[in-house]
């Protein structure tokens, strides 16, 4: 690793390491873990109803409970990356979220399943402390690309994560994947406590002073307000296809069992390399086009969704076209928020991924009375529905863009 020198308020430079490559490599592959043992429980809903002697929806219960619990830790653990020291913190994060894997894979009743889910779903915000510190450590040039490359290991470990969980589930039943990720997220802590460097920022404040200043960066930053909405809007859109859709492909129409349902995942990949490019076009300051395009390349998504009742290719279509659009929403927000306040992007990543993740729990949850309510079709037109107001909230940033010398 190389050294660059970083300004502090009133003293000299600070000389801290680059990330290299491998190290980018390193944090990605554990971002994607730390997300995607979230979503191990999606493609397994009925085999976990079964296996626990619950009904589909309590199993269901267990997206939105992870999506709450990743939404509170968001809030209250993430913004210690802009006071405590970053490697340390993220690496005893995940350390605690491997003990909430171990207790889902060895749940004996639906309360332990829901305890571990709980606690895995808090701590593997250790991913949230990863990206903006990757953004801060690399060069400034090559920041959009940095948090490209984590994104695209994030969501490579969500899309994997459902396609590992239905193998393993074929192999050795639902609870198998959660035993075999525990201890491979206490080898990545491990691995990563080795290869990072310290991190610290250099003006660390006391934690009431770190929480009351989320507020602070609110009301300061439209553009922090806008793009928060606008992600919330686009994840609990998605959320709403992640918490049906197992459903929707083990019913009648379809009848595929969990292995099959997890292999669908792999038709997302594609969504992975969306977020690499994004970001390269963020450092080439094409962010608002790259927003437009991905918001439209989702409502697309849904329009083929809509078919997919009936034709497993429509499916296979809006799911990928959703899967495209995703990443490219977000890390175009990323890189917004980020400019707003570097000496702060911790906490303006837990005000933004706070909102991100409650919008993913209020559409996974609205997702669920949609099914119950009016099937398939109700969660498609939902889907759309929330997407529609994306777009609207993507046409009143592009005005503050402007009033903002065009930054963005």
């Amino acid at each position: 690793m190389s050294a660059r020198a970083l300004p502090t308020a009133g003293g000299p430079a600070l000389r801290v390491p680059r990330l290299g490559d491998g190290a980018l490599l390193l944090m990605a592959l554990a971002t994607g873990l730390c997300a995607g043992s979230n979503y191990f429980n999606q493609p397994l809903l009925h085999s976990i109803a079964t296996g626990l002697a619950v009904n589909d929806a309590a199993a269901a219960s267990t997206v939105t409970l992870s999506q709450l619990a990743y939404a509170a830790g968001l809030l209250l653990l993430v913004p210690l990356g802009d006071k405590l020291e970053r490697r340390g913190l993220a690496v005893g994060l995940m350390a605690l979220a491997a003990l909430g894997l171990l207790l889902s894979g060895w749940a004996q009743n639906f309360p332990m399943l829901v305890a571990g889910t709980l606690i895995t779903g808090l701590f593997s915000v250790a991913a949230q402390i990863l990206v903006p510190m990757a953004a801060t450590l690399a060069e400034p040039a090559r920041s959009g690309r940095a948090v490209g490359l984590l994104m695209s290991g994030l969501l490579m470990g969500i899309l994997a994560a459902r396609s590992v969980a239905g193998l393993l589930s074929g192999v050795g039943g639902w609870s198998l994947v959660y035993r075999v990720a525990a201890p491979a997220m206490l080898a990545l802590a491990a691995a990563l406590w080795c290869v990072l460097p310290r991190s610290r920022n250099p003006e660390p404040i006391r934690y009431a002073q770190v929480l009351r200043s989320l507020g602070t960066l609110v009301r300061e930053h439209p553009r922090l307000r806008s793009r928060a909405l606008l992600g919330a809007l686009s994840f609990g859109s998605v959320s709403v296809l992640f918490s049906t859709m197992a459903l929707m492909l083990a019913g009648p129409a379809h009848g595929l069992g969990d292995t099959a349902i997890g292999l669908i995942g792999l038709v997302g990949v594609a969504g992975a390399f969306m977020a690499s490019f994004a970001g390269r076009m963020a450092d080439r300051g094409r962010v608002q086009a790259t927003t437009a395009v991905s918001v439209a390349l989702m409502l697309a998504g849904w329009g083929a969704m809509a078919l997919g009742g009936a034709h497993l290719g429509a499916f296979l279509l809006g799911f990928l076209l959703i899967d495209l659009g995703l990443p490219g929403v977000h890390i175009s927000n990323q890189n917004v928020i980020y400019a707003l306040a570097p000496q702060a992007r911790s906490r303006v990543n837990a005000v933004y991924m706070t909102c991100y993740f409650i919008g993913a729990s209020v559409g996974s949850a609205l997702g669920a009375a949609a099914w119950r309510q009016g099937g398939w079709l109700a969660c498609c037109a939902l889907g759309a529905a929330l997407l529609l107001g994306a777009a609207a909230v993507l046409w009143h940033d592009q005005r503050l863009a402007r009033r903002t010398c065009g930054i963005g």
